[in-house]
This record gives C-alpha cells, structure tokens and sequence, in this order.
C-alpha cells in the first residue's frame, strides 16, 4: 500500500538575535551553518534529515521577501527542488504561513500530510528524529493534530511546555492527548513538571491532514482563513517565488498555532521526541549540543585555547586566543566581537535592540551582503568614497542600472567580466580595469564558469544604496534597493 503524500512545510521566518554577531537580520541563524563541522547551514539540514520518510514530496518553503533569494539559492545547493517559495509582505506568526502554506497544498485537489518544521532547529540523533515522525502518520492520518514534544534534559525556563493526559513513557508511540499548553515557567515550576512526567518542551514540529488544519482553523480562527485564502487569490508569481498579497495578508492575525488552534482543539496529540533536539535559541545552547573537549570548550574557526574551561569561542575571521577564561562566549566577525559569560548569551537580544535604536548598521546587517547575483563586501569608507569587493556567480549579471550621485571604478580581480556602458560590451580580464562615470547606463555580468571578483572604487557626494535605478533586471528587483 503506497503511503499518503507528506509535505514538509518549513518556517524560515526570525532574525535570530540572540546570536548576534553571526545571525543578523540580513542574514539570520537558519541561512548559517552552525552544527557541528557541517557545511550545511540549519535550513538545509532540516531539509536534508527528511530523506528515508515515505510519501515525501518536495517541501514548500516560507520566508520573507528579503531572503527569498538565500533560500532559493540553499535548497539549490542541496539539489532540492521546493513545490513552492511563499513570500510572507509581512510577519504574522505560525497560524498565518501553516494556513497559507495547508491552502497551497491542496489547491490541486489532494489531502497530504504536513510536516511543520522551523528551519533553525538542531537534531542530533536524526534516524530516532525519522523513526518518531513515521510513528505520528497513523494518528495524523486519522484525523488527529499531532505534535512533537521533546523530552525534557533538564527544567529549562526557556520553553513552552505540553502536558499529556498520561505520564508520557505510556504511548509506546502511539501519542497522548493533550491536557494543556503551558507559557515558559519559572524554575520551580518546570522541576515540578519534570517530576510528575506528563510534560515535554514544545518543539513546534507538527504532522497533521491539511483538511483537517483548515477545518479547526476554520472553527476556531476563521479570520485567519478568510485572508489567507484571500491573500492567495491575490498572489504574484514572480520567478519561482509566489508572492501573497500584502493588503490581504497583513489582515491576518499576528498569532501562533499554538493559541489559535492547539491551545482550544480537542483533536491535539503529543509524542515524545528524545533526538537531542536543540532550537539554538542562544550561544549557550548552541555550546551545550556541540562537541566538547577534555576542557569543555568548544571551538570555531582559528582559535587557540589554553587553560581555559566551558568556553564557547569563534571566528571567522582573524586569530583568536584564549588564555586562562571560563565560562566564556567570544564570537568575532568583521566587524563586531561578542564576549559574554555563558549565563547571560539570552541578553544578546536587548543589545540588538540596543543598536538599532542607535541606528548602528551592525544590528542588522554584515559587511557581506548577499544577492541573487552573488555578493558584496564593504571593505572600507570615507566621507566621499568607498570601496567594495564584488562577486559574481557564473553565468549571472547586476541589473542594468545608473546612478546620479557617484562614480565608479572596476578592477577585476579574477575571472573575466563582461561590461556593458551606454550599449556598448566589452569584456574585462584579470588585472584589468573600466570606468562607470556618473549617469552612465551599465551593467556587470560574469560571462565565466567560475566566480568573477572585482576591486570596485566608488566616489561621488553620494554613497547610500537608494542612489540606484534599476532599467532591467533578470530577477524581478526593479522595485528593491541595494547594490545589483
């Protein structure tokens, strides 16, 4: 008997501030890779550990606008193909994206299994992670809505956590009905629930018929339905992007799953997950599930560590040394350096705050930008001029474009680059260089196999990223600022 469809549905919202400097807005933790020595950034491992699980169909993705091109590109990466890219206008939490995302699936007429994931999470015994997701198709195949409760390791704060009606070593796999949702406690609340034995944490990973989502939010948040499948009505397809519609969209509620619908149904089911699961909610947590030596210390990067113990230290760029500390968090990027005693990594997040009120660039970006073309990197500044250094992927180009306030300079590097000025082409070698004076119409595209980089000098009254018109654009941006 074939197994129903299952499509994995995979929350790529947050910003990750809580760690801060790696994950920013720009460029949040679910896009990084930070397990262990994997290549793999968080979001493609979410997609990577589900290979084995039977009747998977491609996932359907969830983002907002400005990754949509990170996430396209990461899937790629990993040779996978999603069924569709929506594009949230704006944040409205889980219950919106799962309504949204139950309402795509069965467009065609189908009734899949949806796998709810969030792209930030760690699993590290991932054939148990497969094994207990397997075990949830029979009741989400009957109708119930089930989620999986990770069992506790320890009384944290930091979580929700999920009663069952039974103490949870009696499912034998076959779930329990859900008692209540529980708001983080204090400590001595969740050492009360690890004891009585019917509590887990609340993952967030849910398995349930796509009908039978939509009925109870239909029953329960109906408002959340009528401009979900309004905003859908409304969507643009752009590339392999579908884009909802703001006006509709932003009349959803901002609200979770949990409190429209698991919190009120009668439908709910819990199973217990013990995979060594981790939300990498901060840099104390990502310490505690990675790999440690004699010490405790875990290191990233160039680093040398010497008596020192319980250290969490990377970098990412420069040397960074250790001496004789404990109980340390020391995360160094281009342009920022964190250190933080391991207790406090939940408080990073007020920092952020912190710099953006301020207006600081490092709240929310990286000196490296990335676009669907490649990637910038602001190497240094001055009032009146800046310089950046610009890679192109094979076969891609930056819109054709002009800018009234500066001018600019190209140095390649390595590769070769293609230069259009004023309709006129003209290819560009190593060590070689053009000039785009200002108000001239060009474009920069990478004709190579192999990445194209470029020295590029710009001077002018003017530097902002705004000081761009965009006359053609292969990637649908003609309404986007920033460097193309």
């Amino acid at each position: 008997m074939t197994a129903p469809s299952l499509i994995p549905v995979i929350l790529c919202g947050g910003t990750g501030t809580r760690l801060w400097p790696l994950s920013r807005a720009s460029y949040p933790k679910q896009y990084l890779a930070l397990a262990g020595d994997s290549e793999d950034t968080l979001i493609q491992q979410t997609q990577k550990r589900l290979r084995g699980l039977s009747g998977l169909k491609n996932p359907l993705l969830i983002c907002n606008e400005d990754h949509r091109f990170i996430v396209a590109e990461q899937m790629r990466q990993i040779d996978a193909e999603p069924s569709a890219i929506l594009l949230e206008p704006i944040g409205r939490n889980t219950a919106p994206a799962i309504s949204v995302a139950a309402l795509k699936a069965i467009e065609h007429g189908e009734d899949p299994l949806l796998l709810v994931l969030a792209a930030d999470h760690m699993i590290r015994d991932e054939k148990e992670f497969l094994r207990v997701i397997e075990a949830g198709r029979k009741p989400a195949e009957a109708g119930r809505l089930v989620t999986f409760g990770i069992v506790p390791t320890s009384p944290a704060t930091g979580y929700g956590y999920i009663e069952a009606e039974n103490h949870i070593e009696n499912t034998a796999d076959k779930g329990l009905p859900i008692a209540r949702f529980i708001e983080k406690p204090n400590r001595a609340t969740a050492e009360r629930f690890i004891a009585e034995g019917r509590f887990t944490w609340n993952s967030g990973i849910f398995l349930f018929k796509a009908s039978v989502i939509l009925n109870e939010l239909k029953r329960l948040a109906p408002e959340i339905i009528t401009s979900s499948k309004a905003s859908l009505e409304k969507d643009i397809h752009d590339l392999e992007f579908i884009r909802l519609d703001k006006d509709a969209f932003a009349k959803c509620p901002n609200i979770s799953i949990d409190v429209a619908v698991m919190e009120k149904t009668h439908l709910g089911t819990v199973l217990p997950l013990k995979a060594g699961w981790s939300d990498v909610g901060s840099w104390d947590a990502l310490w505690e599930t990675s790999d440690q030596d004699i010490d405790g210390n875990v290191t990233r990067g160039r680093v040398i560590i010497q008596k020192s113990k319980n250290c969490y230290l990377r970098s990412e760029h420069r040397l960074l040394v250790g001496l004789g500390i404990e109980d340390l968090v020391v995360v160094e990027t281009d342009d920022a350096v964190l250190i933080s005693n391991r207790n406090q990594t939940e408080s990073v997040k007020n920092i952020v705050k912190q710099l953006e009120t301020d207006g600081s660039p490092e709240g929310k970006a990286h000196r490296k930008i990335y676009r669907p073309w490649g990637n910038y990197t602001s190497v240094v500044e001055g009032s009146r001029w800046q310089v950046k250094r610009i890679q192109v992927k094979p076969g891609a180009s930056l819109s054709l474009q002009m800018h009234h306030h500066r001018a600019e300079h190209w140095v390649v590097v390595k590769g070769t680059a293609l230069v259009e000025r004023n309709g006129e082409k003209k290819l560009i070698g190593e060590n070689e260089s053009t000039y785009i004076p200002l108000g001239c119409k060009h474009r920069l595209s990478n004709p190579g196999r192999m990445p194209m980089e470029l020295i590029e000098i710009q001077s002018g009254a003017y530097l902002g990223e705004d000081d761009i018109v965009r006359l053609e654009d292969q990637y649908g941006r003609l309404d986007d600022l920033g460097t193309s």
